[in-house]
């Protein structure tokens, strides 16, 4: 009998990192949770906007991702900023290292979502993009939108 995959849950999508940044490669991490931060995830209650990730002693770290207290927590809440351990394997994160230190590359934390029951950390290889590119980004997608709204148009 084959085992029902279930459907990842989307919990938090970091747009703002596509905008400023250019995505080379993603990768899946865990993350190292408390019992009631993990129930507010359930119920969609995070942020990675302004988050980043910074490797220290060959441990992966996201600093600035905002879990809300759990409402029904009281006393095992834990701080919502508090800086949460991303869970890889040691030559991922030593071959992560190695690319940070060349120039221009940064880790940005894309999606947090649950896979099988646990939660996941998208974890992109990021270069940041200059303002001219960021324009030609709002340009492209200016020009889509009014491509569609025009085809909309000729189809009613």
């Amino acid at each position: 009998m084959a085992q029902k995959r279930e459907p990842q849950k989307l919990v938090a999508n970091n747009k703002k990192a596509y905008h400023d940044y250019f995505i080379d490669e993603a990768y899946e991490a865990g993350v190292a949770l408390h019992g009631t931060e993990v129930k507010s995830l359930r119920m969609g209650k995070c942020s990675i906007k302004e988050s980043f990730i910074r490797i220290e002693n060959g441990e992966m770290f996201v600093y600035g991702m905002h879990v809300s207290p759990y409402e029904k927590g009281n006393i095992f809440n834990k701080d919502p900023l508090r800086v949460k351990k991303l869970l890889m394997h040691k030559h991922e994160i030593s071959r992560l290292a190695g690319k940070i230190a060349e120039k221009g590359y940064t880790l940005v934390p894309l999606q947090v979502y649950f896979k099988e029951g646990k939660v996941k950390v998208e974890v992109g290889l990021a270069r940041g993009k200059k303002l001219y590119d960021k324009r030609q980004d709002i340009a492209k997608k200016d020009m889509r939108r009014e491509t569609e709204r025009e085809f909309k148009i000729k189809n009613i």
